[in-house]
């Protein structure tokens, strides 16, 4: 995560893969808050959320037992038109 941080220092364009492997290595991590920290981060600055960058954070949040988040992620990609995998 403090490469992404250090990319964006030198600007370097943060996209939808760069910021799927930070959810991705945030839910190996078991950091839940933070992949969900960049799902927020990702809609601020206008990065389009695929499929990948949903399951890791449903993962991240599944691996802690946060169900609730869990589930309130698929209702976002429900009603983001997401295609659900």
């Amino acid at each position: 995560l403090g490469l992404l941080v250090e990319m964006a220092s030198v600007h370097v364009e943060m996209n939808t893969m760069t910021y799927n492997a930070a959810v991705s290595a945030c839910e190996k991590g078991g950091q839940w808050a933070r992949a969900l920290g960049l799902l927020v981060e990702m809609a601020s600055v206008h990065v389009e959320m695929n499929t990948m960058t949903y399951n890791a954070a449903v993962s991240a949040c599944e691996k802690v037992a946060r169900w609730a988040e869990a589930l309130g992620l698929l209702v976002v990609m429900a009603s983001a038109l997401v295609e659900l995998n």
